[in-house]
């Protein structure tokens, strides 16, 4: 009975490490994937441009309100309680419409945020369908994102399948937007793939 347990185990055992191993992991880097695409980096060239000049009117709005408030400060003594009143409440208004403003232009629901979705959204979606286009052919049953956001801790370069995506996509791994040759990543034919 015990020796039938032993081989029970090791059925199991021997089962679950083949199913373990016949499983096919793989990574990309999306940062060195976006630093390819020539219309990413549009994108982010516009949408730095339109957070600049947001920040700028804002910025002039509060520098407004600082003069107002040394203005009044200043001539505080000299006005009657209804004229401090008033200018106070002009004060107030104009902090509340520079609030506003900013969360216009950069809170979650603002324009930056929906000008970085309408620029970006479809960038990230022909990623995905690259992605997934190389994750079907290749057989992989996960593909992890190891760029700065991403919880892996170790890699090993040869489930790395940034190139082949980027080649999917249509471009020339190794050769950076940027100029820096990323060299390429996909040193290894699809048979040595993940």
């Amino acid at each position: 009975y015990i020796m039938m347990k032993k081989i029970f185990f090791l059925t199991i055992i021997a089962v679950c490490s083949l199913t373990v191993t016949a499983q096919k992991f793989a990574y990309v880097d999306s940062k060195y994937i976006l630093s390819h695409i020539p219309a990413y980096e549009a994108a982010q060239k516009e949408i730095n441009e339109l957070s600049a000049q947001w920040q700028m009117e804002i910025e002039a709005k509060y520098e407004s309100i600082l003069q107002l408030e040394k203005a009044y400060q200043a001539e505080k003594i000299l006005l009657t309680e209804e004229m401090r009143k008033k200018r106070e409440g002009d004060i107030e208004q104009r902090k509340k419409e520079a609030m506003e403003l900013q969360k216009a232009k950069f809170g979650l629901d603002g324009e930056l945020f929906k000008k970085r979705e309408e620029l970006i959204a479809p960038i990230q979606e022909e990623i995905y369908k690259a992605i997934e286009e190389v994750a079907s052919t290749s057989a992989l049953m996960a593909v992890f994102d190891r760029s700065d956001q991403g919880n892996l801790l170790y890699t090993n370069p040869k489930h790395d399948i940034s190139d082949k995506v980027i080649k999917k996509m249509g471009l020339k791994p190794g050769e950076t937007l940027d100029g820096k040759s990323g060299g390429d990543k996909d040193d290894t034919d699809d048979s040595d793939a993940p």
